[in-house]
Parts: C-alpha cells; sequence; structure tokens
C-alpha cells in the first residue's frame, strides 16, 4: 500500500472521529501543522485528509483563517436530511435484488436492539444503531455513485449533529416500527417504489419532527 495514502486515510479517520464526537466542536481551527506533528506525518497528508472532510461538508475553509470544523446550520441539516431520505430510498430499491436473509436479520438484530433501547434512552447511540439500521439496507446497492452520496449524507449528518434523537426523542419509538415495517415489506418482496417510498418518507417525518420541535421552542 502506498504509505502517503495510508497515512492519509489514518489522519483522515483521526480528525473524522473526533469532530464526530465533538472533541473538535463547530468553528474549532484545524491547524494542519499542528495535527502533522501530534501524529508524526508531514503536512502533505494531513491537506488531503482536510479536503476530503472538506468535500463531505464536515470542513470549511475560511478566508485569512484556514480550516476549521464546518459550523451548524439548521436549515441545512434539514436539507440534509431531505437529500438522505431521496438517496437512501433509492439505495435500498436498487440493492433490493442483492439482498439475502442474512442482510435482513443483521438490520432486524440492529432494530430490536434499538427497541430495547427506549427504556433507558441514550440518543447519541441510538442514532448510531440507526445508522447502521439503514447502511445495511443499502450496502449492497450497486450504484457506486448512489451508494457514495449516501455515505457522504451521512457523514454530513453526523458532523451538524452527534444525534438527532437527542432534539425529537419522542421520534425514537415511532421510528422503530417504521424500520419493522420497511423490513416487512422487504420480506413480502413488495414493489421496490414501494419499499423506496417507505424509505424516503421516514427519514421525512423525522425531518418534519424536528422541524415542529423546533418551531415550538
Amino acid at each position: 500500500m502506498d504509505e502517503r495514502i495510508s497515512k492519509s486515510e489514518l489522519t483522515y479517520s483521526w480528525i473524522r472521529e473526533r469532530i464526530i464526537g465533538r472533541e473538535f466542536n463547530p468553528g474549532y481551527r484545524l491547524v494542519l501543522g499542528s495535527i502533522a506533528k501530534e501524529l508524526g506525518i508531514s503536512v502533505v497528508p494531513v491537506r488531503e485528509a482536510v479536503r476530503r472532510l472538506e468535500a463531505e461538508g464536515l470542513v470549511e475553509f475560511e478566508r485569512n483563517v484556514g480550516a476549521r470544523v464546518a459550523m451548524v446550520n439548521q436549515d441545512e441539516y434539514i436539507d440534509t436530511m431531505q437529500t438522505l431520505g431521496v438517496l437512501e430510498g433509492a439505495a435500498t430499491a436498487l440493492a433490493l435484488p442483492w439482498m439475502d436473509d442474512a442482510d435482513l436479520a443483521r438490520a432486524q438484530a440492529i432494530n430490536d436492539s434499538m427497541r430495547a433501547m427506549l427504556e433507558d434512552f441514550d440518543p447519541v447511540a441510538f442514532t448510531s444503531l440507526n445508522e447502521k439500521f439503514h447502511r445495511a439496507l443499502f450496502q449492497r446497492c450497486p450504484n457506486p455513485h448512489i451508494s457514495e452520496l449516501a455515505d457522504r449524507g451521512w457523514n454530513r449528518m453526523s458532523g451538524l449533529r452527534s444525534s438527532t434523537f437527542a432534539f425529537v426523542p419522542g421520534r425514537a419509538p415511532r421510528s422503530v416500527q417504521e424500520h419493522d415495517e420497511i423490513l416487512r415489506l422487504i420480506r413480502e418482496n413488495a414493489e421496490p417504489l414501494e419499499i423506496e417510498m417507505a424509505v424516503r418518507q421516514h427519514k421525512w417525518r423525522t425531518v418534519e419532527a424536528y422541524r415542529q420541535q423546533r418551531n415550538s421552542s
């Protein structure tokens, strides 16, 4: 493996984990030289990693300041969620012919874990499981462009909010029920378009719950 590529990948993961974990909060300045010194590498792979994070929307460049963690924008969050609903719906529908019983069993197990978490609710852990559930459904999408865009959408979501369900905790039980409904449609070989729309509407209902919560606060 190319050493430069591996260092770039390592740096990308290192920075991303700290953005998602809120160790690097929105607006945090990313000093390339300092990161390179801490990781014991040159600035080149750090710059490559930061550019990759910029493409995913997790990092932005400000004139005369440099790279910083992207600021949270509520409207952008809603736009990202709506877009992700469209992408996930399409990716899941395209993945259907390649989905097997093991894929469905894994998705069901994740959703069961989410259901078990409802009594002792941890919104960040719940959100993490929610992402794993949806990725389990569209992971076999044969269209790499749609899959990559869905991946970027989830990465962007993580940077904007560590947990959607921290803002709309009442949405969590309904979300688990809707996951069960999506799995039922897949098992019963429903029309791909019906499954695509079920996934899309599932995401958009969360958007609507978030919007209502924001307007009432």
